[in-house]
This record gives structure tokens, sequence and C-alpha cells, in this order.
């Protein structure tokens, strides 16, 4: 049986199903293993995890402890309550937006690139080359999130750490966006986070993407990115101090267990926190040679989970809101037992998107696909309400390719 625990219940000889952490925070080079040894209940903590599964088939139990269904259950519980408030409407539809978007991924991720190569080179970043850039990814959020969101959800290992950057920037203005920041600021944040990771241009890349864990050497020489990041920004004068700060502290949680600087709390500025958890969301859900990527849906429970200590609740809340619970492009099940991918998030209840249908699985077979808006009674284009996110691989098709009708 599977069940969750604190951290400061764990004992030697507990079987350890999952870390509940991303996974650049663990030093184990394996989730699941026997715990043998205190020194390695004190390296779970001090990595600043919070709570683990445990399988008590596989080892000792903690009796009270809730199962992993019943904590799921509760989280479940907490986002709906949470879904029930406005989120921003869009001004165009997705179809009408996704060639723009499409070409805007293009551009800004050819930029990226050749930012990590001038770096490599020492040269300093050319800012009037990337301004541009951050004001498309804006006009195109303002238009309508989901297409550019959606589109830099597709990564590859060949270009994931420009992609990153991208979906970075981009799930930041967002976020920004929905908060009612100020255009200036939020501007300045799309550009932090273009650029975030601007130092791992000085991490080999037989570390950066090695088919396997990392040894604590290696682990050591990523964690220099952030600072490698500010110092190599440092060189152009006209960089600002949103984004060398989130370049710098990108990686600090509010418990104190992250880096560059272990800052704490509120040491913490407002928008390094928010390019934290849109940082870990963007890493979590992507494939890489190393790690499976999770579904949006799956990751931003994680995110609200994780929000007990490593970031802001208020701002994990806000962030969930930005993006929905079930975000663009998330593949879902409805009660009539049709698969479909979410189109568009409800003005004020996230739990009724518009998803467009297109797999019948009682019957096992494809369907004409149709726009259903799931606030909407039964006759009126609704009458159906999701069960629950599906995994795409799952079922072997490409919810991408349901974005827009045809």
């Amino acid at each position: 049986m599977l069940k969750k625990v604190d951290s400061s219940q764990l004992k030697v000889g507990m079987y350890i199903h999952d870390l509940s952490c991303d996974w650049m925070t663990h030093p184990f080079v394996r989730n699941r293993f026997l715990l043998s040894s205190e020194d390695e209940i004190r390296k779970i903590v001090n990595a600043g995890i919070h709570d683990v599964v445990i399988d008590a088939g596989k080892g000792l139990d903690v009796q009270d402890a809730p199962t992993l269904d019943e904590a799921q259950e509760e989280t479940e519980r907490e986002l709906t309550a949470l879904a029930a408030k406005p989120v921003v409407v869009t001004r165009v539809s997705l179809g009408e937006e996704m060639a723009r978007a499409t070409q805007i991924r293009h551009q800004a991720a050819t930029l990226v690139r050749t930012v990590m190569r001038d770096a490599r080179l020492g040269k300093a970043i050319e800012l009037e080359q990337v301004q541009p850039v951050v004001q498309s990814i804006t006009e195109s959020i303002l238009r309508n999130p989901g297409a550019l969101v959606g589109l830099l959800r597709i990564k590859n290992k060949d270009d994931y750490t420009f992609l990153h950057s991208v979906s970075v920037c981009t799930l930041l203005v967002a976020f920004c966006r929905s908060r009612g920041m100020d255009p200036a600021v939020t501007h300045q944040a799309g550009l932090g986070g273009l650029l975030h990771d601007t130092g791992k241009a000085l991490v080999p890349d037989a570390i950066l993407n090695k088919p396997g864990p990392l040894s604590d050497e290696e682990f050591a020489i990523i964690k220099r990115h952030p600072k490698d990041g500010y110092e190599i920004l440092l060189k152009s004068p006209e960089i600002g101090p949103i984004p060398l700060d989130i370049t710098l502290h990108h990686h600090e949680r509010r418990d104190g267990s992250g880096y560059p600087d272990k800052f704490a709390g509120d040491a913490i500025s407002e928008l390094a926190q928010m390019a934290a958890i849109v940082d870990v969301y963007d890493a979590i859900t992507a494939d890489r040679c190393y790690h499976k990527g999770m579904s949006a849906a799956a990751a931003l429970r994680k995110i609200y989970e994780w929000s007990k200590f490593h970031f802001n609740p208020h701002y994990a809340q806000e962030f969930m809101r930005c993006v929905g619970i079930y975000p663009v492009g998330t593949m879902v099940m409805l009660e009539s037992g049709r698969l479909g991918v979410v189109v568009e998030p409800h003005e004020t209840n996230l739990l009724a998107p518009k998803v467009n249908v297109f797999f019948n699985t009682k019957q096992n077979l494809y369907i004409k696909p149709e726009t259903v808006d799931l606030s909407r009674g039964l006759g009126f284009g609704g009458g159906d309400k999701i069960v629950g996110h599906e995994s795409a691989s799952k079922w072997n098709v490409d919810p991408m390719r349901f974005l827009t009708l045809a």
C-alpha cells in the first residue's frame, strides 16, 4: 500500500516509492529504494524534501499515515474550491493565434540559441535583439495565452534548453498579466525569463544532456549556473535589476533549501518566487533523456503540494488560476467516456473549460472532432464533465493535433 508520510517519520527499513520532488532537487541516483541508513534519511531532509511516498508492502509502515489516494483526493477537493475564481479573458480564438504563435516560438528559440552561443564565447548579451522577441511573446499572450503556451509544451532533447527558456518567459509574462502587474515590470520579468538559464551555456553538454542521474560533482556544476548567468548578464550595461534577480534566484526556495544563496521566505523577491514556480512547472512537464515529463494537470497538482514548503502558496494558487486547473493542451477524460483536449478555460469555473473531443473510449474509435463547452447544459453544446486528466502515451494519441478544429 502506498502512503504519504512526512520526512520526519522516516526510518531505516522503509521503502521509498516516490521522493515527491522535482528531479533536480534530490541527491539520489534513483527514485525508488529501501532506506538502509540514517545518512540517507539526512540526505532527504537536507535536500528540502518534506514528504515522500512509501510502499508499506515493501518496507516498514506508518500506521496513521494517509494513503496516497486519500492524499490526492484531499488535493482535488482543495483545487475544486480554488477553481471557482475568475480568470483573465482571451481576446482572440486559439485557432486565430496559432500561426503567429508558431512563428514566435521559432524566432524565440533561435534567439536563445544565439544568446547561449555568445555567452559561451564570452560576449555580452545584445539586449536590443532580445527586447523585440519579449514584446512579441507578450503581445501573443495578450491575444490568447493558450496558443503559445500549448505549443511550447512540445520539446525534444535537442532543443529543450532553448525552448525551456522561451517557455519560462511566456509563462512568466502570462503569470504577471493574470496578476495585473505593471506592463513595464511584466516586460522586464519576461526578459528575465528568457535569459534565466544563460549560465547553462558554461555547463558542459555532457552534463547538461547526461542520460542518467548526475553525480554530486556534476550536480555542483549545474548549481553554478544561476551565478554564472548573473555574471554574464552584468556584462550588458543596460540590463535591469529584475532580469538579474530572476537569473540569480530562480532556484531559491521559501524553506531555505534552494541555491545559490539559500534565501528563505520573503528574502526572495516576488518575481523570483514567481519565476521559481514557472521554472519547475515547465521542467517537470518536459520529456528528457533521463526523465519522463508528467502531464500539465499532474504537474500543477505537484506544484500545489510543494507550495506548502518550497513556494509561496498564494503565488502557486494564482499560477494555477493563470494556466487553468486543466491547462490548454491537457488531454482529459469526460464522464461520457470521450477523450478531449482543453482549448480554452472558462472565465469563472476552471473545472468547466471548452474541450475539443476526438475519441470515444467506450467504442475505442476516433469520432468527428467537436468543441464541447463544459459550462453549458445538455443540448446547449455541453452536458458533460471532466472526470480526470489522461496520459497521451497511454492512449497513443497526440492531443496537440486537436487543439484546433479543421
